[in-house]
């Protein structure tokens, strides 16, 4: 199985592994130090050598961030956390913080005191990150002290290794596009800016670019490598020998040099020295790079990963690959619901219904000869009121019964060689409040919007947020969190700079994949998130219109539950959507399905309203 289940307990050793972090300050000349999710690639997932906060703290969730000081310690998380943090953390240690409301930048400036000294490690914070702490500690007198070590992992004695996962290559019937071609487009952008060369700092971006997948961290198919493409054309990649076999490094050496990871920051001081100068990503890329460039006499050009918004925007071989993926991952949930529904209210538990789902795609994907690799982010799987927890992750300590008279909300996705899915039901477990259902269809308002809009070039994701949320508004309600995040091509699941969001400020562009997940959360109560992946296309041309338009294609097909829709609620057009989905959900999967009772199944759930 893919997913492990936390035993939920507050840590031991809490008090003394922050005991002896204070224990260094003295000696490093500072106050406070900060400790992040982040490792040094920056990314979504760390490896278990990296995971400092949780180490640190007991806190495993996926966004976060340290202060400890000498007579305080502050975990800094999202509204998807909070509940997470207070059962994981030691209260008597630790107290919780808002990363995005205040986060460890503002909290410095409003309450740190005059002439505080912060440590960081230069690796495990961006350049944009440090400017901000940077222009806090300016206002208070303070001082940012760079860590030549981090004190952290000297306490770690027992940190594991770091991860050693083969490499495989992401062959040209998956990725549609050469690596040297890519490789080809990415110089001349480098020629573009006038720079020598550009360094990728991003996993993922190494990974599309070199059309490599990887297992080195959990659910995000990349190695964890870097690379330099220089002006002329030529690459360097920088990932441990040990990762690949004879037809990998072969295939590598044809276009790169492969050099070992311990080599980088060498290679940057050496390139640095002869006065050139270097892309790099401040928002993406570590600011010990950037300082060690200026410090060894280069120059710093500040630019976009050059790789970002090409692998965002999918190539047809890329887009029909997902699309196969999705009808395979709908398959199987299909035979999941099926399941579920033919079970008895109160007999299966969280963790029981994220084990069947994960052992449907297993099966399911050896069926249709299209195996599942890996699930694409650990499952949320919530019953009743744990639903209503945004992020919520079951452990064995807070697995509860599906009861009737609740909804349950199931948020998961799979990993396969030709695409990535991301897909959430709310389904009802026995006859639901007409409340819920309410508010279940205002939500489906939301996402039906999303489906169908059509908007001009130019638009980006922050003006199409408020189609989803209009129905809650008039309601008095909302969610919060995104509506849309960007997914990756077998690749991460939560790929950027495409997003719809009240922060989504990139153009969207044909070939982008998108969620579409409005959701309505009620404290204590429930939770509703229904999800699709999208992909943004040229739209067929509106009689009388004088612009070229936009929209979207949905990729995942699944039932929504009628069971929670009030048709009433919906406008004929809303319902027109709602059964022609359904009819082409039926259309689609019925060949992909095995067993007479869920073709049966899926031919009552996909009924007209």
């Amino acid at each position: 199985m893919f997913q492990s289940f936390d035993v939920t307990s507050t840590p031991q050793f809490g008090r003394e592994r922050v005991d002896g972090l204070r224990a260094s300050f003295d000696v490093l000349g500072i106050d406070g130090i900060l400790v992040p999710r982040a490792d040094e690639y920056q990314g979504e997932y760390v490896p278990a050598s990296a995971e400092r906060l949780a180490w640190l703290t007991g806190f495993t969730g996926s966004a976060g961030i340290a202060l400890v000081l000498r007579d305080a310690a502050i975990v800094f998380v999202d509204g998807r956390y909070v509940t997470q943090l207070a059962e994981q953390v030691d209260g008597a240690v630790f107290t919780g913080g808002d990363l995005i409301g205040e986060p460890p930048h503002l909290w410095i400036e409003r309450h740190a005191p005059k002439g505080f000294r912060l440590g960081i490690d230069p690796w495990l914070h961006t350049g944009a990150e440090v400017r901000k702490l940077e222009a806090a500690l300016t206002k208070i007198g303070g001082t940012l002290v760079h860590l030549d070590h981090n004190p952290l992992d000297r306490l770690w004695n027992d940190r594991p290794d770091a991860p050693m996962g083969h490499v495989i290559i992401q062959k040209i019937e998956q990725a549609g596009i050469l690596a040297t071609e890519k490789i080809a487009d990415i110089a001349e952008t480098v020629v573009k800016a006038g720079a020598a060369a550009v360094i990728l700092t991003d996993p993922s971006s190494v990974a599309w670019t070199f059309n490599l997948r990887g297992n080195d961290v959990p659910h995000t198919p990349h190695p964890l490598a870097r690379a330099i493409i220089h002006a002329d054309g030529g690459a360097e990649i920088f990932l441990d020998a040990r990762k690949t076999g004879i037809e990998e490094k072969a295939y590598l050496t044809q276009m790169a040099e492969i050099a070992a990871p311990e080599t980088f920051e060498a290679r940057i001081s050496a390139l640095a020295v002869s006065g050139v100068s270097l892309m790099l990503d401040p928002d993406h890329a570590a600011f010990a790079l950037a300082d060690r460039i200026r410090k060894d006499g280069g120059t710093v050009i500040e630019a976009a990963d050059p790789a970002r918004l090409p692998r965002a925007r999918k190539n047809p071989v890329e887009l029909e690959g997902s699309a196969r993926a999705h009808l395979q991952d709908g398959a199987a949930m299909v035979e999941f619901l099926a399941w579920l529904d033919g079970t008895t209210p109160g007999t299966v538990t969280e963790i029981a219904a994220t084990e069947k789902l994960e052992a449907v795609r297993i099966a399911c994907g050896e069926r249709l000869q299209n195996p599942l690799k890996d699930i694409s982010f650990d499952t949320i799987a919530g019953a009743g009121p744990h639903a209503a927890i945004m992020h919520y992750r079951v452990t064995t300590e807070s697995d509860q019964p599906l009861e009737a008279g609740t909804m349950f909300l199931v948020d998961s996705g799979g990993q396969y060689v030709n695409g990535t899915t991301d897909i959430t039901r709310t389904v009802a477990i026995g006859d639901v409040p007409e409340e819920q259902k309410r508010f279940f269809t205002l939500v489906l308002k939301g996402m039906i919007a999303i489906s169908t809009a059509r908007f001009p070039k130019g638009s980006r994701g922050v003006e199409l947020d408020p189609l989803a949320r209009i129905a809650l508004w008039k309601a008095g309600a909302d969610y919060g969190h995104g509506t849309g995040h960007g997914v990756g091509s077998y690749l991460s699941v939560h790929e950027g700079p495409q997003r719809i969001s009240r922060a989504g400020m990139q153009e969207l562009l044909p070939g982008m994949i998108l969620s579409n997940e409005p959701g309505y959360y009620r404290p204590g109560a429930f939770g509703i998130r229904i999800e699709n992946l999208l992909h943004v296309l040229e739209a067929a041309s509106i009689e009388g219109g004088d612009q070229k338009m936009l929209g979207f294609e949905t990729l995942t097909f699944c039932p929504i539950d009628r069971r929670l829709i009030l048709p009433t609620l919906l406008t004929a057009e809303e319902r027109a959507w709602v059964d022609a989905y359904h009819a082409e959900t039926r259309e689609k999967l019925m060949p992909l399905i095995d067993g007479a009772d869920v073709k049966a199944w899926l031919e009552a759930a996909t009924a007209a309203l």
